[in-house]
């Protein structure tokens, strides 16, 4: 059965593709969660569901039109933030709650996408296509490489974000690219755990890493580590059990989660 598993294509199109986002998921995570932001992850996700309803509706590819309207919205939450003094969690919820009308609104006079929509908020990774592994792939090491080129920065500000600007770091910029990097992953996560579930991996797999982790490198490291496994082990359920893939996904992360919980727990 195990042997079989991995021989399938669209098995290691889903593997090779979720293996990528879960990793990108885990590190944004990481930043997100210590800045207190974890919820942009989730505000983006309900975001994506009017980009994808507004491809849907004018009949161009949803995901790239998803794209651009995300990272829109990344910037505005950091706007709203910024100029207009709205606590982070009132501008998510702010752009959430105008997203879902918009997508509600657009499938209500289109009245033909509507098993469209529902495709797209639990995912299909086991669809995942050869094109769609690629740019999986691509877009995640560039978001790598981003990281990797400003990590210093990126860590400073997200440790104390006033020091990081005596240092001559513009934080602005960095957080903006921060939730420029994350609307990319929240889009690729999409195909992996569908809009509804997407926050889930951007979430749970850094905070499991904060219960075992004694510093910043090592729980980026084992935030990745998370995702992968998680990803790894829900397809292989899902497969052999024929389940959901998104959601058995979303079940491992949290089994995880608790197996790190109580782990901390007994060392104490």
């Amino acid at each position: 059965m195990i042997a079989d598993f991995f021989g399938y294509q669209f098995i290691q199109n889903a593997l090779i593709a979720g293996s990528f986002v879960a990793v990108i998921c885990g590190v944004l995570g990481v930043f997100l969660v210590s800045k207190r932001m974890s919820l942009i992850g989730d505000g983006l996700s309900h975001t994506a569901l009017a980009g994808i309803a507004i491809g849907l509706f004018i009949g161009k590819s949803p995901l790239l039109v998803t794209l651009s309207v995300v990272m829109l919205a990344s910037i505005l939450i950091l706007k709203l933030t910024e100029k207009a003094k709205v606590y982070g969690d009132s501008a998510i919820g702010i752009l959430s709650a105008g997203a879902i009308s918009i997508a509600l609104i657009l499938a209500s006079l289109a009245k033909g996408f509507n098993t469209d929509l529902f495709y797209y908020l639990f995912g299909n990774i086991l669809a995942v296509s050869k094109q769609e592994v690629i740019i999986s792939v691509a877009l995640s090491l560039i978001i790598l490489l981003l990281i990797f080129i400003f990590y210093k920065q990126i860590i400073a500000t997200t440790i104390d974000e006033e020091h990081a600007q005596t240092l001559g770091i513009n934080s602005s910029a960095i957080n903006t690219l921060i939730v420029m990097m994350t609307a990319c992953a929240v889009v690729l996560g999409i195909k992996t755990a569908g809009i509804m579930l997407v926050s889930a991996m951007i979430i749970i797999p850094p905070a499991s890493a904060m219960q075992i982790a004694k510093n910043i490198k090592q729980t980026i490291f084992f935030a990745g580590l998370f995702g992968v496994l998680s990803l790894v082990i829900g397809v292989l359920v899902s497969f052999v059990l024929d389940l959901p893939a998104s959601a058995s996904i979303i079940a491992i992360n949290i089994i995880i989660f608790i197996s790190t919980l109580c782990s901390k727990n007994i060392k104490k």
